[in-house]
């Protein structure tokens, strides 16, 4: 446990048994999946480590990281008093389609803050943490399968965790949407602060989507190159990027010097009875009303920050 965990020790155990029950359930599913690409991403994907954060690694690629945060993304960020002790669960939205460099340089900016006394575990899609190369250098900052066995475990550790339930959906969505808060509808992550008994920080952030803008999510476009068949692919963005100009937002890109605004809003503290993430029409009403007033905190939180820009792009 961390050493400034406060939160009551039947509050620990109760997230601890979550943490069983959750590395039970996807050591099955990941079992069911055994056999073919889709056991292999399983495999490769259920490798995490809540100690594979490499403090070398960090030291060792920092000066290309401030050199981006600082001077590419000319990045502002507050609200660090909004922040409790930890354990915390950190709740955001990313754009930039597959490389979400808003999300990256939050983990950045909270190493610098807190270093290795009070890691960040950020979190990534089991087919980015599947790939060979890729995979093992997310494991080595720290970031973790967005599965609920990972997030519970470090929770249930006194670990902080940023989680961006929006996923594809939220990463993708077209340019002119950028200044909109969307978690989806995926609540998961209300009953996961339930049952590890952790307070909610909503993160707002805006000028991500100006690193890459998104024209199309191409889902049509998907469907009829049978990507959705052939891979599982729903969507097939196209955006403006470097050295491309329009093409596949999957391509190898350099980031457009976007201006990267973010804020911790206040934290959203949530009942600890597990009782309130079953299935229960009145539970579901309250899991309901804190998911609504996460995603009411980012938008505000966005509105705030899109009003200091000063030019319509990279602004």
């Amino acid at each position: 446990m961390s050493a400034t965990d406060t939160r009551p020790e039947e509050v620990r155990e109760q997230a601890r048994r979550h943490a069983d029950q959750a590395q039970a359930m996807m050591g099955d599913k990941r079992d069911k999946q055994a056999g073919g690409l889709s056991g292999w991403v399983a495999k490769r994907a259920g490798e995490w480590d809540l100690d594979g954060q490499d403090e070398t690694t960090l030291h060792r690629h920092k000066f290309v990281w401030n050199l981006l945060v600082d001077y590419w993304f000319r990045m502002e960020i507050d609200g660090w008093e909004n922040i409790p002790e930890p354990p915390v669960l950190l709740i955001g939205i990313h754009s930039g389609a597959p490389f979400v460099w808003d999300a990256w340089t939050v983990g950045l900016q909270w190493w610098r803050r807190f270093g290795p006394e009070r890691p960040l575990h950020g979190t990534a899609h089991d087919a980015l943490m599947a790939i060979p190369g890729i995979g093992r250098y997310f494991r080595s900052m720290g970031v973790l399968p967005a599965a609920p066995d990972a997030i519970a475990t470090a929770l249930a550790e006194g670990r902080d965790v940023a989680l961006w339930p929006g996923g594809e959906v939220d990463s993708l969505r077209p340019w002119t949407e950028r200044d909109r808060a969307n978690l989806a509808g995926r609540k998961g992550f209300v009953k996961m602060a339930i049952r590890a008994g952790v307070p909610i920080v909503p993160i707002a952030t805006v000028g991500g989507a100006d690193a890459m803008p998104v024209l199309i999510r191409g889902d049509r476009l998907s469907r009829v190159l049978q990507l959705d068949r052939l891979l599982r692919l729903k969507v097939f963005p196209l955006a403006i990027s470097l050295p491309w100009g329009i093409a596949p937002a999957a391509l190898p890109q350099l980031p457009l010097p976007a201006k990267i605004r973010t804020r911790f809003m206040p934290a959203v503290e949530v009942d600890h009875d597990p009782a309130r993430a079953e299935d229960k029409a009145h539970d579901e009403a309250y899991v309901d009303g804190k998911y609504r007033e996460v995603e009411d905190s980012i938008q505000h939180g966005m509105d705030a920050l899109t009003r200091r820009r000063a030019l319509p792009l990279f602004g």
